[in-house]
């Protein structure tokens, strides 16, 4: 054998190696240090379909749909702070709303989780989409660490400038695509699309911001805001352009009162009776234009 081909054997053994036992499903045992480790190569199934949750409510498919995700969840606790995770309270907030909306009808529901899992940020406004959802409302809770005195419950919107970005984003990725937000854009130059694109966004922002104002429109008296309670930034998790959509804050569980308010059965069933008040209005609204 040539020195040149027992080069390229030191080289490639070991990654032959664990290809074979990755093919036939096998582990190899690494000791180290008197313990015995292991190493497992798994890689995600290409082409795995996004699973989608249960859509409750009327069966008319003419009903609106709102999507509720709560934040976090699994491996990702979220915020902390007086014996509560994030992700166990706002599971609990958007189980009361998707309990409130189902007992009033007319409106379809759906939950990003419904238990303890673990979604990325990218999976769940793509859920939303997915369902052609009409409306879809994130919930989350702050912690202020070290800083006391700070609570109340905030709206977030996407930001001008990340709306934008995020338009030139899905023109990018889905310029096949037949519709956005009921505008036609198959078939149209790139140059078109993008415009098109990009005034579908602006509804899009236009129609959040609006439901938005409702959430504190219905919420002065009944929810505890924050001093500055309407906000915008570049949140992935409302980056879908063709999806109305807002990031409610619900408060901070590093305050006693605040913690209090979103864990308490009380609590709960003001959050879910004002904010879907704010989702019928809404809804109201955009079936009268």
């Amino acid at each position: 054998m040539s020195l040149r081909m027992q080069i390229w054997l030191i080289f490639l053994a070991p990654v032959l190696l664990v290809g074979g036992l990755y093919v036939f499903g096998l582990t190899l045992p690494v000791p180290h240090l008197g313990r015995d480790y292991v190493v497992r190569l798994l890689l995600p199934d290409s082409g795995a379909e996004l699973d989608l949750p249960e859509v409750l409510g009327p069966q008319d498919m003419s009903r609106p749909l709102v999507v509720i995700d709560a934040g976090h969840g699994g491996k990702d606790p979220g915020a902390s702070g007086a014996g509560y995770r994030e992700k166990d309270v706002v599971l609990g907030l958007a189980e009361a709303l998707r309990d409130q909306l189902i007992e009033e009808g007319g409106i379809r529901v759906a939950l990003t989780r419904s238990d303890d899992t673990f979604l990325v940020l990218e999976e769940r406004p793509e859920i939303a989409r997915r369902l052609n959802a009409d409306l879809f409302i994130s919930i989350h809770a702050d912690s202020s660490g070290e800083v006391s005195g700070v609570r109340g419950a905030s709206i977030y919107t996407l930001s001008e400038e990340a709306s934008s970005e995020a338009a030139a984003r899905f023109a990018e990725r889905e310029n096949s695509a037949d519709r956005l937000n009921g505008v036609r854009i198959e078939g149209q130059s790139q140059e078109i699309s993008d415009i098109l694109v990009e005034l579908a966004q602006r509804r899009v922002q236009q129609n959040s911001a609006e439901f938005a104002g409702l959430i504190v429109r219905e919420g002065i008296g009944i929810l505890q805001f924050h001093p500055q309670r309407r906000r915008a930034a570049a949140l992935a998790v409302l980056r879908a352009p063709d999806v109305p959509a807002v990031l409610y804050e619900s408060g901070f569980i590093t305050d006693p009162d605040d913690a209090d308010r979103l864990t308490s059965e009380e609590g709960k069933k003001g959050f879910a009776e004002t904010m879907a008040r704010a989702i019928r209005i809404y809804f109201a609204r955009q079936s009268a234009t």
